[in-house]
């Protein structure tokens, strides 16, 4: 390591010993920052040794559909699948991640539109809801039900897990971890084109407070079937893609929520959580300025594309080592964007915000009660918002994430950030700001305070940067995550850089002052040691 990245490093571990507790929340703000970026950067190197492939046929013809779901393979192709439970992101972690109860959705139904059966789907919902102790949903229970496009039991040719099957028990996985006491009702259509509209309509004549659209196809005219997911009371969600920055239908549609996909990994910050664009492997989140359908008067102060924009919310689509996934009787990992959006369909149920008026334009008068993803791209465009995240609305994310602990409450003052950038090869960018007031918990804890302020930074391989502006704010912050060291706010921490939380001593070894980081000291040494990394790498250059 050369000198001024050891600098660097010095500084800014010598603010996470030296927290004395009463720090300002612009200085918990930076430490987690950098703490979301280290952990991006950790969970990018992992992932990029992992191989994916996709699940749906991605040579399609006009007017059909594909599903964005890519399963884990080997080296040769195979998929890679196991009887026991293996690393990855399961229902848990979701509902940690974004602030998620175990009940609220008062057996309101989640329908699910895909194409081709899934003859294992109920034994495989059966499995994954005993693995993270959901109640049984069964057909005999009530809580699951199967049905064809026209509501009977005719159902269509059975698809494997290497196919279609994999995208139908994800879809149904998926909205039980966001809503474990919602109803789940799986549509098949026999085919996936003008079938899905007729399952679709099914789906609302059944009695479905959302649907979950885990799939696209091009804008061609023949294929713009506003009707079909323009449903007012019903929450309508639709993937964004997995080919990076172009728009997709039924994404684009003015009906429905059109959702993106972000890399969730966990995070020594406050929340527990980071989170960045989903875009690894050659694949990623879409987003893109319709050519085809009229801007929604939603919409029209917050983007400059002059027609629909994509996305509008999003949510997870990959883990550092994937999101799990029962089928056939075998736990898989994959990633895309038909995870995120049964989440987000799941999320807003469990949260109460079905209602006999809903219509997409709930999530554009509610801007601030998700987490503000900041970093990481999906590709390249014109204008840097559609294809680039940032503080505020983006093309990859929308507006962020769900945030249980603001959707459906009382306050919808601050969303919260979550930001970072890669390591290795690769690089990025990352910004972040909130304001008003936050709560939220992750696995063991909750959080909770308030801030104002925005920050920035950028870091790529061997070197880093950042810079803070913001007025002065008043509050506490308080979080957790999961195993490791008592945090000053009195959650944990993983302890993976020796790094001693307690406010009272320094980390052993550490050699470090305290800092009395709420005299705005603490800010003060991050920028201090950055600035002074930064210029020891220019006098290094200089020689």
């Amino acid at each position: 390591m050369g000198l001024g990245v050891r600098a660097g490093v010095l500084a800014v571990v010598s603010v996470s010993v030296c927290w004395t507790g009463s720090a300002g929340a612009q200085d918990r703000a930076l430490l987690d920052q950098l703490a979301d970026r280290q952990a991006i950067a950790t969970a990018t190197a992992i992932e990029a040794q992992h191989k994916y492939r996709p699940l749906c046929d991605t040579n399609v013809g006009p007017g059909v559909a594909r599903c964005f779901l890519h399963i884990r393979v080997d080296d040769d192709g195979n998929t890679v699948h196991s009887d026991a439970v293996p690393a990855g992101l399961g229902a848990t972690d979701l509902a940690s991640a974004y602030n998620l109860p175990s009940t609220g959705g008062n057996a309101k139904i989640i329908a699910l539109i895909d194409w081709n059966d899934d003859a294992t789907a109920e034994s495989d919902l059966a499995t994954y809801r005993a693995q993270y102790g959901l109640p049984p949903c069964t057909t005999a229970n009530g809580c699951f039900q199967k049905v064809d496009q026209n509501g009977g039991s005719n159902y269509p040719t059975a698809a494997s897990c290497d196919a279609s099957a994999g995208e139908s028990s994800l879809d149904i996985e998926m909205a039980s971890a966001a809503c474990p006491d919602c109803h789940i009702l799986l549509v098949e259509a026999p085919s996936a084109s003008s079938d899905l509209s007729t399952a679709i309509q099914t789906a609302v004549t059944m009695g479905a407070s959302a649907i979950s659209n885990s799939y696209g196809l091009s804008e061609d005219g023949a294929n713009l079937i506003e009707s079909a997911y323009t449903h007012t009371g019903i929450i309508v969600t639709a993937a964004a893609g997995d080919q990076g920055y172009g728009a997709e239908y039924p994404a684009t549609s003015a009906g429905v929520i059109a959702v993106g996909g972000t890399n969730l990994v966990q995070s020594t910050s406050s929340r527990g959580w980071a989170e960045t664009v989903w875009n690894s492997g050659g694949h990623a989140t879409g987003s893109g300025c319709s050519a085809a359908i009229a801007k929604p008067s939603w919409q029209s102060s917050y983007t400059s594309c002059s027609k629909r924009m994509e996305a509008d919310v999003s949510a997870a689509a990959e883990g550092t080592d994937g999101i799990l996934e029962v089928c056939g009787g075998q736990w898989v990992q994959v990633v895309g964007t038909s995870a995120a959006t049964p989440i987000v369909a799941g999320a807003l149920i469990i949260l109460g915000q079905s209602s006999p008026t809903f219509t997409p334009a709930w999530v554009w008068s509610h801007t601030t009660d998700f987490y503000d993803v900041t970093s990481g791209s999906n590709g390249t465009c014109s204008t840097s918002s559609f294809c680039t995240a940032g503080v505020g609305f983006d093309g990859p994310t929308g507006w962020g994430t769900p945030n249980g602990a603001l959707i459906g409450g009382t306050s919808s003052s601050s969303s919260g950030s979550s930001s970072g950038s890669s390591s290795g090869s690769s690089s990025g960018s990352s910004s972040g700001s909130s304001s008003g007031s936050s709560s939220g918990s992750s696995s063991g804890g909750s959080s909770s305070g308030s801030s104002s302020g925005s920050s920035s930074g950028s870091s790529s391989s061997g070197s880093g940067s950042s810079s803070s502006t913001g007025s002065s704010s008043t509050g506490s912050s308080s979080g957790s995550s999961s195993g490791g060291a008592v945090t000053p706010d009195g959650g944990t921490t993983a302890n993976s850089d020796n790094v001693d939380w307690n406010p009272n001593t320094p980390a052993a070894g550490c050699g470090c002052s305290m800092v009395d980081a709420g005299q705005g000291f603490g800010g003060l040494a991050v920028a201090s040691g950055l600035m002074l990394a930064t210029g020891l790498r220019r006098r290094r250059r200089a020689h």
